[in-house]
């Protein structure tokens, strides 16, 4: 055998020998292209529904919404214009911005608190964390019902006043019980990888507690607290099954706006309105996205808001 030939033999030992491929190898491909296309088939499924109302929104048709007429952009304009409209999107902020700042303090402050009591304690505030994300929004949707309702009768028969009504009250009280919750869970994150190391010098310098906290605690958390008040604010204004158990009178948001526009049909302006709700949560969550992950890039790390909650959890 020539010297040439050796490495080239000893290639093919590497490789097996030169050996034919094995049977199972064929089947591992036929599998491995079995669960590709059934991905690709389950996410055709979950978001080709989605992808046709983005499609109607821009239909010219003023009949039939499934006739397709060709492609405008004047339906948007429709709905912007329209007050309906534009009273239940005010509806929307005016329940998702209040429950955004309301969720993002109170979190902010458990997690504070919790990060300095005892390991007992802490396990039980998880627990009741965890079961507020945990359960179908369903049961949370009742049971807020079924609590206004019986808080609201002890009033009237114990003060004597009036019965308090369902309203936009109600709507952000139930929606800060799971908003809360994530906030919570964000920050607790935040704040058990953050770098301690400049809080512990401000307090062996004699630093106050407020000082420390504002200049050294507050910018380390504050991604964290952003990424909190936008999914809130996002979760909030899209939410549907919570605002129908505790809405009252005059407090319609877009989402319900919506369910009552499609039992008399679906139109473009009903696409078109769909179709921004979608764009202005993906704008938010992106940037709740990008604010985490930019701080985190800074610190070396690689983070993201799906992650967190699920390494707290």
């Amino acid at each position: 055998m020539s010297a040439s030939a050796v490495p080239v033999a000893g290639a093919q030992a590497a490789r097996g020998g030169g050996t034919r491929p094995r049977a199972g190898n064929r089947g591992d491909g036929l599998v491995e292209r079995y669960f590709r296309v059934h991905t690709g088939l389950v996410y055709l499924f979950l978001y080709l529904p989605i992808l046709v109302v983005i499609v109607f929104a821009f239909n010219a048709t003023d009949t039939r919404v499934t006739l397709w007429r060709g492609f405008s952009p004047k339906w948007f304009g429709i709905a912007l214009t329209d007050p309906v409209v534009q009273k239940y999107v005010l509806n929307s902020f005016i329940v998702a911005v209040p429950n955004a700042i309301l969720a993002t303090l109170f979190g902010t402050m458990a997690a504070l608190g919790l990060q300095r009591v005892g390991k007992r304690v802490r396990l039980a505030f998880d627990a009741l964390t965890y079961v507020s994300v945990i359960v179908p929004e369903i049961v949370i949707a009742l049971a807020t019902l079924v609590l206004f309702a019986t808080s609201f009768d002890a009033i009237e028969a114990f003060f004597g006043v009036g019965r308090p009504g369902f309203g936009f009250h109600t709507i952000i009280a139930a929606h800060m019980l799971f908003n809360i919750s994530l906030v919570l869970l964000l920050v607790r994150a935040r704040l058990s990888t953050m770098d301690r190391t400049h809080v512990e010098a401000s307090y062996d310098l004699f630093a106050p507690p407020w000082p420390t906290f504002r200049q050294i605690t507050l910018p380390q958390l504050l991604p964290a607290i952003m990424a909190g008040f936008l999914l809130s604010f996002t979760f909030s204004f899209d939410d549907y099954v919570i605002t129908t158990f505790t809405s009252g009178p005059g407090s319609t948001t877009i989402p319900l706006y919506i369910f009552g526009a499609i039992k008399k049909g679906v139109t473009p302006e009903t696409n078109a309105v769909a179709t921004m709700m979608l764009i202005l949560t993906l704008a938010l969550l992106a940037l709740g996205q990008w604010i985490l992950g930019r701080q985190s890039r800074r610190q070396g790390g690689s983070e993201s808001m799906t992650g967190i909650i699920i390494d707290q959890s």
